[in-house]
């Protein structure tokens, strides 16, 4: 990408000193006692939560972020006010399809980097160079190393607003768009907008089912609906906080390491479950290892993101946020992809992805992978991707 009045080069340079304060307030956790039941249904159990703490504290290289991410092209943009950080890999393939791709919470560009080498070179990861695409991976305002914003309403229509003005900037007339969690929403709104360009979108969560009526006529209709009425009874703490109160989370984001860690790491049963594995019993499923999940806390706590990134919930889902209410626009008239991962907080079903996306060109669902897919399985959902967007070529 030719650096332009608009775009800036990016690397991270942590200093040594902010190293060390980490490492300092690692080690002066006080913990509380250990929880009374046998699962984690009180929350965050002491077992996983110290042990990824000893391993931060003494095993994990404080390096790794700032390795990994100098290692791609990584540029800022002022877009609106906000200084946004984005990753820009081209393709080494002619024809390459551009490609933005939007993290979630807890997520960040982190969760996205093992799947840069499949979509932009795929020839190496068995795929053609007829798959490949040219990737864009923006850190959401208040994430990561974006800039936070200093005013109300950036919900998810501006940041989808935002993408399609970091698109242009870029030069690209012609790309398509991927999201899970809030990227997912971002992604949604991208769609619906439809600016100009955009030829195409592909969810990995069912966002409208959440905001909805969905069927539930057929067995696997009853699943999902019971699925997301149990994560509405007793696995959205930190949705319903965020949303209401990200101010007073944020307090405890910014000032405790093991705080962040375990807010981070609470999001939903299958992710925990696994991310559990990796540090208490040392087996990772697919590509959650230890060092990966730390490379994304780490990011949060290096950038003093932990508050800003709440607040995004408040904007896109409060209940006091200037958007709120506000009717969505009608379904995208571009072509939509949807893959089911089995371990997503609930399994969507084609009739809901049908009937939230009247122009579903592909559905798929697979058989590993979870609510961080591209996280977890990067090979597997790269090729979700190549097959999801192949009309389109």
């Amino acid at each position: 990408m030719a650096v332009t009045a608009t775009s800036r080069p990016f690397r991270i340079e942590v200093p040594e000193e902010q190293l060390a304060e980490l490492r300092r307030r690692l080690a002066a956790t006080r913990w509380p006692s250990s929880e009374l039941v046998a699962d984690r249904s009180q929350g965050v159990q002491l077992a996983t939560i110290q042990a990824l703490a000893r391993y931060w504290a003494t095993d994990y290289d404080l390096g790794r972020v700032e390795a990994r991410l100098n290692a791609l092209p990584q540029f800022t943009t002022e877009i609106e006010r906000v200084n946004i950080h984005f990753i820009h890999v081209r393709s080494p393939h002619e024809n390459a399809l551009p490609l933005i791709m939007t993290h979630g919470w807890p997520g960040s560009v982190m969760e996205m980097i093992d799947s840069v080498g499949p979509l932009t070179d795929p020839t190496a990861h068995g795929g053609s160079a007829e798959d490949a695409f040219h990737l864009v991976l923006p850190s959401l305002p208040g994430y990561g190393f974006s800039g936070e914003p200093v005013e109300v309403g950036w919900d998810l229509g501006r940041a989808a607003r935002a993408w399609a003005e970091l698109m242009r900037r870029l030069g690209y007339t012609r790309y398509v768009a991927q999201g899970g969690d809030v990227g997912a929403g971002v992604t949604d709104a991208m769609g619906r907008q439809a600016p100009e360009g955009l030829i195409g979108i592909h969810t990995n969560l069912l966002v409208p089912a959440l905001g909805g009526a969905m069927p539930t006529d057929t067995d696997e209709e009853r699943a999902a609906a019971a699925q997301i009425a149990s994560f509405q009874q007793s696995g959205n703490g930190y949705f319903v906080e965020m949303a209401t109160r990200p101010q007073t989370i944020g307090y405890a984001l910014l000032d405790s390491p093991v705080a962040l860690a375990a807010w981070m790491v609470d999001h939903d049963t299958d992710s925990y479950n696994k991310i559990s594995g990796a540090f208490v019993d040392r087996q990772p499923a697919g590509n959650l290892t230890r060092d990966n999940v730390l490379d994304n806390i780490t990011v949060y706590w290096l950038t003093g993101t932990g508050a800003s990134a709440a607040r995004s919930y408040w904007e896109a889902y409060g209940p006091d946020a200037p958007a709120a209410g506000r009717e969505p626009l009608p379904p995208p008239s571009i072509p939509v992809g949807f893959t089911t991962f089995p371990g997503e907080i609930w399994r969507t079903p084609r009739s809901w992805a049908e009937k939230a996306y009247p122009n579903l060109t592909y559905f798929n669902e697979v058989d590993r992978g979870g609510h961080f897919a591209a996280w977890e399985e990067p090979e597997l959902f790269s090729e979700e991707l190549r097959a999801a967007f192949a009309s389109l070529r």
